[in-house]
Parts: structure tokens; sequence; C-alpha cells
């Protein structure tokens, strides 16, 4: 799965943060001060265990997804599972931390709860007991 951003590095540090993904060899922020080459271009993140999992890619522009209007559609859309109600209200205070904003508020839904964040850059996803 390869994202758009137009800040690699604040997207790639979201969802690295959100999921507890780590840098390929290479794509880790530079030291301080230090130019941050692969930040402006491409960072590929992996599991725990080295499987590539997500990138991000530099564009110059980028729409915010406007969901739940239409004007600028979802473009894409990942769902998340969570265990229980607990955890997911857990998701919600990470990713608001993170940058991170919510959509839509679903989490009282007896049967499905779930939340609609944007990341970052705008993209949709979701978050839901499974």
């Amino acid at each position: 799965m390869v994202l758009d951003s137009t800040n690699p590095r604040a997207s790639a540090e979201f969802w690295r943060s959100l999921l507890g993904l780590e840098y390929r060899e290479g794509h880790e922020p530079p030291a301080r001060g230090q130019d941050d080459t692969a930040g402006r271009d491409w960072l590929n993140l992996r599991t725990a265990k080295g499987e590539p999992c997500l990138a991000v890619q530099y564009v110059n522009e980028l729409a915010r997804s406007t969901w739940p209007s239409s004007e600028v559609p979802q473009q894409l859309h990942l769902d998340l599972t969570v265990g229980n109600l607990e955890e997911l209200n857990a998701v919600r205070s990470r990713v608001v931390a993170l940058g991170g904003e919510v959509r839509f508020d679903r989490s009282d839904d007896v049967a499905e709860p779930l939340y609609v964040f944007a990341d970052v850059d705008g993209h949709p996803f979701c978050v839901f007991v499974a």
C-alpha cells in the first residue's frame, strides 16, 4: 500500500506511531540538522518482523478528501480493527494526538462501533470493533 503525501515524513510518522511500524533501513529520520532527502521523496515502513507494510510517496498537491461530503472522494479507505470498545476509544485518543481527525463517530452503535478518521493528509480510515 502506498499513500500520496505532500509531507511524506509527517505522514510516515503518523502511520508508524499509530500502527507500531518501523522504517526500512535508510528511511529513518535524519539526525537533527541533517538533510532529510528520503523524507522528501519516498519512505517505506515495515512490521516489527521486517515485512513491508506501507509506503509514503511525495506529490506536489493532494486534495484532502471531504468525506462524508462528496466534493473530493475518499480515493482510498483503510479498515483497521480493535478487540473492544475500550481499545477503540484509546485509538481515538492516539489518532487525535498524532494529528489525525475524527470524521464520523459511530462508537455508540451496539452492532458495530466504529470511528472514521482522517490521517494527516486527509486519507479517511475506519477503526472498528471486530
